[in-house]
Order: C-alpha cells, then sequence, then structure tokens
C-alpha cells in the first residue's frame, strides 16, 4: 500500500479560496532529486503569486499544485544520479517544481540543496533557499565596495533583512526604505531607515544629498520609480520583484545562482553567528493559510515558517 502525506495545494488559479492541505502519495525522486521528511518550510510572496497565476506561463503546473519553494529536513530517498547526499542528511534546498514544501514530505532539486549543520535550526535553514540566497545573489551583482551606499527598497521583509545585514558586513552603508513600523527592525540590522510612501526620494535626500550608489529593489513598481533617480548609474538597479519596471528605469532583475554554493554561503554566515534571517512567525501545517495570507497581506516583519512533524 502507498504512504500518504499530508501536503499543502493549490487547486486552481486565483485566491486563497483555492488552496486545501490535502493527502496524496508519497513521492519518489526523479533523477537530480531528493526526497526529504519536512521540518520546516518557508514561506515567501512568490508562493501566493504562484497560486495567483502570475508565473504561469514560465513555470506551468498541474493541478493539484503543491505550495512553497524551500524547506529543510531529513533526506529519506535519492535520485538515482545524485552523489554527496544520503538517506539521513539534514538538509535544506529548493523545492522542485513539481513538488511542494509545505508538506510532511517535499522532492528538492539536489543542485540546490545543502547540509544543515547540527546547530542551526530546522526553522533557520528552511528561510536560506529562497530569501537568503535572492538577497546573496542580488549583491554579488551590484558588487558594492567598501564604504558606497546602497538603498534597500524593501528593507522590511524577508530578503531585505539578509541583504543589510551581509552589506553591513562588507562596509557598505545601506539606507532601509520601509514602512514606519518597521523602523526599529530596520535600525537594528545596522541600516539607516527611511519611511516609505510619498515623497520617498525626497526623504533619502535630507539624508543623503548626493543620492545612492547603488539600489537593491524588492517592492518594485512605482515604488521602484519613486526612488531610481537616487542613482547616477541606472545599471546599478537591480530587483528581485520586478524585472519590467528595472528595464524602464535602466536597471536588472536578480540573476540567481540558483546552487549548493550560495546557499553553503549563507549557512556559514549563519553558523558563523554574523547573519539572522529573523524568522518571527511559526505557524504548525494545519495553519499553512494563516501563514501564507500573513505574508500575502505584505504585514510580516522578517520571515514566516510553516513546521511540520520533529
Amino acid at each position: 500500500m502507498s504512504e500518504a502525506v499530508r501536503t499543502y495545494v493549490f487547486t486552481e488559479y486565483g485566491g486563497p479560496e483555492n488552496q486545501d492541505l490535502i493527502e496524496r502519495e508519497l513521492p519518489d525522486p526523479g533523477p537530480s532529486e531528493v526526497l526529504i521528511e519536512v521540518r520546516a518550510a518557508g514561506v515567501n510572496p512568490v508562493d501566493w503569486k504562484i497560486r495567483q497565476g502570475f508565473l504561469r506561463e514560465v513555470m506551468p503546473l498541474d493541478m493539484p499544485a503543491g505550495v512553497g519553494r524551500e524547506a529543510a529536513g531529513i533526506v529519506r530517498k535519492v535520485g538515482q544520479d545524485v552523489e554527496g547526499l544520503s538517506v539521513g542528511d539534514e538538509v535544506f534546498g529548493n523545492v522542485s517544481p513539481t513538488s511542494g514544501g509545505i508538506a510532511e514530505a517535499a522532492l528538492l532539486s539536489a543542485g540546490s540543496t545543502a547540509r544543515k549543520p547540527p546547530g542551526v535550526a530546522w526553522e533557520t535553514a528552511a528561510v536560506l533557499p529562497v530569501s537568503a540566497a535572492t538577497a546573496y545573489d542580488g549583491l554579488a551583482q551590484l558588487a558594492c565596495k567598501p564604504g558606497e551606499i546602497l538603498l534597500i527598497n524593501g528593507a522590511g521583509g524577508g530578503v531585505g533583512v539578509v541583504a543589510a545585514q551581509l552589506a553591513r558586513d562588507q562596509e557598505i552603508t545601506v539606507v532601509g526604505v520601509a514602512s514606519a513600523d518597521k523602523r526599529e527592525l530596520v535600525e537594528s540590522l545596522g541600516a539607516v531607515h527611511v519611511a516609505s510612501g510619498q515623497n520617498v526620494a525626497e526623504r533619502v535626500h535630507q539624508v543623503l544629498p548626493d543620492g545612492v550608489h547603488a539600489i537593491l529593489d524588492l517592492v518594485g513598481g512605482d515604488a521602484l520609480r519613486a526612488v531610481a533617480g537616487l542613482v547616477t548609474d541606472p545599471s546599478r538597479i537591480v530587483t528581485a520583484a520586478d524585472p519590467d519596471t528595472a528595464a524602464e528605469v535602466g536597471g536588472a532583475g536578480v540573476e540567481r545562482d540558483g546552487t549548493s554554493r550560495v546557499l553553503d554561503a549563507v549557512m556559514h554566515e549563519v553558523a558563523a553567528g554574523k547573519l539572522d534571517p529573523h524568522v518571527n512567525e511559526t505557524f504548525p501545517l494545519s495553519e499553512a493559510a494563516e501563514a501564507i495570507q500573513a505574508v500575502e497581506d505584505g504585514h510580516a516583519r522578517g520571515k514566516v515558517v510553516v513546521t511540520v512533524g520533529g
């Protein structure tokens, strides 16, 4: 008899009413995949954007489709061509496109899976593959030098929190644009907080009359247009949220590395005590809907995690 595992899915494109926790057959890992028993899964804006259908042309899915793009857990099976990972390993990584991380078991892409050190919590490891790796890739692309000024647009979210810390440790001055209620969080990261909203560029100019050297945008749209003029060289605008608007103002989207090399790098910072991804809310699998809603509402500070088993 096949084993059934609880998996959080959406059954058709649209709103949260299309989400459900169901039981389905335990999947087998295909080539370049590992099957893990999930201990924790990160929740990201991309999860509800996929459900809404924003990415359906580049990422077509069969229904019901699993929710969650990052997870941490214990390897249960490995695909036939996988090397360097074994049953029983504690790992974290990017979920395969056909799977979902918010589940009792999930398939990870072996090439973007890394080992979790024993002293790092499952919840912390689970939130590194998407937001922390995106922050790492964005900073690498911008290649800021020590002493330069980086504006992070949307500094209070998961990517921004990590980017601010990584930039700080590279001796880059960080200006964090975020809502007024996230001022304490942004300043705790060593960044200068500037309130988002109308006239944001004027508020930045009050602090930095000469503008900034680079922009890492995590919001897009009009919020990106509002700050784009603060940088002298538009090619030093990189976005993880809105490549179309970035191109409009002369910038580009984040070029993702997508390999375990980046996961090892950010985990090294975490294990050394230099990086805290700020996991601020956790929900059990039975409350996955509430976890996704917290991110979809845009009010989450730091990261939201769904915990499973353990």
